[in-house]
């Protein structure tokens, strides 16, 4: 047998292993599904390449309420199976997610996926298919200890998880229950301007505080107003990478969803572009 007659061979074993390989990944991940959102978000339709793979997928993570936050777990009327959708963690969800993955692509090279993946930590081994994960309402989760631990070890593994939109002294609180059951050894610390997380693509030292679109409308959310300052916090591992990074006080999941709407203050929307877009690629560089 010729040397070409082996090369050819050998890759043809190569491209099928590959093959088996990508198919045994797919296997073991959760399907794309869309879950009611609790703003009503039911009718956004899908983009026309949403089935296409990419290298990047923007993880949404799914978690149980809070019995005392702020939206609780009702829905038309009724109490709602976090697991169905139409609780806190669809907030947003999905119009920020697509329109922040389309500023990604537009902004990176970043080969993205058009939709999100909304991801439950009770879902066996899944989690560690999403290594970048996206989550607001924090004020409103409540983890058991068996999804603290999964967290945990996600993190701990490489994963990243961004979270946004709490606020004040009491959000904080119910936030941090949970929090402290991921990271009992761990503190929460404000990420220091020099930090790589603010100049990975774009250099953010002017960062202002981010209002979501309730605020500026009245919102009725007054309880809120505590939270007049923000503050870009976040928990290291040991190697001083940022693992989670948190914008308290501000509403960059609104900055997204409302992006398209020209009664949506602009520098709100560039700001939060560009602070997503830094924590992906550092998540990817770090």
């Amino acid at each position: 047998m010729g040397p070409e007659m082996n090369f050819r061979r050998v890759w043809q074993f190569g491209a099928l292993s590959g093959i088996a390989f990508v198919a045994i990944v797919y296997a073991y991940q959760r399907p794309f599904r869309v879950y009611p959102s609790i703003e009503g978000y039911d009718d956004i339709p899908l983009p026309a390449d949403y089935r296409v793979p990419a290298e990047f997928v923007f993880g949404r993570l799914m978690y149980p309420n809070h019995p005392e936050g702020i939206l609780g777990g009702r829905r038309s009327g009724r109490f709602s199976d976090w697991r169905e959708g139409g609780t806190s963690w669809t907030q947003d969800y999905p119009r920020a997610d697509r329109h922040f993955l389309m500023a990604l692509r537009r902004l990176t090279r970043l080969n993205a996926r058009s939709v999100e993946q909304p991801v439950n930590l009770e879902d066996g081994d899944d989690v560690f298919n999403w290594p970048w994960l996206a989550a607001g309402e924090m004020g409103d989760w409540k983890l058991t200890p068996e999804m603290a631990a999964k967290l945990r070890d996600y993190l701990l593994r490489g994963g990243f998880l961004m979270l946004d939109d709490f606020w004040g002294p009491e959000e904080w609180a119910r936030f941090d229950e949970s929090m402290k059951m991921v990271f009992p050894d761990r503190e929460i610390v404000e990420i220091e301007n020099a930090d790589p997380i603010f100049h990975t693509v774009y250099d953010l030292d002017d960062r202002y505080q981010i209002l979501g679109q309730w605020a500026l409308r009245g919102g009725g959310m007054s309880y809120r107003a505590e939270g007049n300052h923000a503050q870009w916090r976040g928990i290291y591992d040991d190697r001083k990478r940022v693992m989670v990074a948190m914008s308290f006080n501000s509403d960059i999941g609104d900055s997204w969803e409302w992006a398209d709407d020209p009664r949506y203050p602009e520098p709100f929307s560039a700001l939060g572009m560009r602070i997503g877009v830094n924590d992906v690629i550092y998540s990817l560089t770090h």
